[in-house]
């Protein structure tokens, strides 16, 4: 079904942060403002089913070209509408726009003893860091409000504001039907230029011990696959796949006399040989080029040459996903503009 007010993101800029401790559900809450009116950002610390610590991971320097996107929106919230919700866009999905490696992710509990340790409490330095510098911020998820009252607990009026701040995909029970591809949840910061640092984004992702991290293309319904030599068992919060061959390098700008001569390199990282007949690798558009007659040693690596008749790299920024040959995801990566400036030289990732 998909989270049902929809979903956008607010760009706003942060005033305040409040840690909750004392709640069954506690959330962090940031008080936030576009141009005209407030919000409050509600973000989930805490899950109501155990395993109750949220898996998070923070990029304190994240590269994506979804970024150069984000700076062109007007303050306020966008909503991104289903026709949106794909590759290529600004919707977030953590599966399919290879934002982040998922294995990155960690739990770490609400709230411990001692200082700088717990979610809150990252969450409330960057915040606090957002409201010194004057950043800008961009909460995805799903809206509330207007409300016909005063914000339950930064008491602005009309209440308003952004929860679901997480992974939405690969629920089970109760959430099950909050799912859906291409909404997920994040909170992005993009720090001006300052002395001594450089313009940058720091991008949070959270979620919960119990999602699926591999999900239906069209649902986001978690779905199983079969054990295989490279696999693990399929347990919330595991990746489903573990990437025994991943994406090292692309050619994405080749030299003009070069021109049509994209290549992808991959690498063997597991201590068995891998066949690749009938995997793909696929663009931001979901173009696949087939692999057919190779295989990768323990430890090698070999290039795939692109045609460019099927697939095509672009040079303004994009993903590249490796699947095997029963569609699953076996590994993913992004670069940005520019990453694929300079023409003839390969991007390592």
């Amino acid at each position: 079904m998909g989270l049902d007010k929809g979903y956008g993101v607010l760009k706003c800029h942060a005033i305040a942060g409040k840690k909750e401790l004392d709640k069954e559900a506690p959330h962090y809450q940031v008080h936030v403002k576009d141009d005209q009116f407030s919000y409050r950002l509600a973000i989930n610390v805490r899950s109501v089913e155990q395993p109750f610590d949220l898996f998070y991971f923070v990029d304190d320097d994240f590269e994506h070209f979804i970024t150069d996107k984000l700076d062109k929106l007007n303050f306020g919230f966008t909503e991104i509408e289903e026709s949106q919700r794909k590759a290529g866009e600004i919707a977030l999905d953590y599966i399919r726009a290879n934002l982040f490696k998922v294995d990155n992710l960690k739990p770490l509990p609400f709230n411990l003893p001692g200082e700088n340790n717990d979610l809150n409490e990252l969450i409330d330095s960057h915040i606090q860091r957002a409201i010194d510098t004057q950043a800008v911020v961009y909460a995805f998820g799903e809206p509330w409000g207007p409300e016909n009252k005063p914000d339950k607990v930064f008491d602005f009026k009309p209440g308003r504001g952004v929860h679901n701040i997480h992974m939405n995909q690969g629920n089970s029970g109760n959430f099950a039907r909050e799912n859906g591809v291409f909404q997920d949840g994040a909170l992005l910061i993009h720090y001006p230029s300052a002395q001594g640092s450089h313009d940058h984004w720091v991008a949070a992702f959270f979620a919960f011990q119990s999602q699926s991290f591999h999900t239906d293309d069209r649902t986001g319904n978690p779905i199983a696959i079969d054990q295989r030599v490279g696999t693990e068992p399929v347990e919330p919060g595991v990746s489903a796949v573990k990437a025994q061959v991943k994406i090292v390098a692309a050619l994405v700008n080749p030299r003009k006399e070069d021109t049509g001569k994209e290549s992808i390199t991959l690498i063997n990282s597991s201590p068995e040989k891998v066949d690749l007949t009938n995997w793909a690798i696929a663009d931001s558009l979901k173009r696949k080029h087939r692999l057919q007659g190779l295989s990768i040693s323990p430890g090698g690596v070999v290039t795939v040459s692109l045609s460019g008749e099927n697939i095509q790299l672009s040079n303004n920024g994009g993903i590249i996903t490796l699947v095997d040959d029963k569609g699953i995801k076996i590994d993913g990566v992004s670069y940005t503009k520019e990453d694929a400036q300079q023409q003839g030289w390969t991007i390592v990732f």
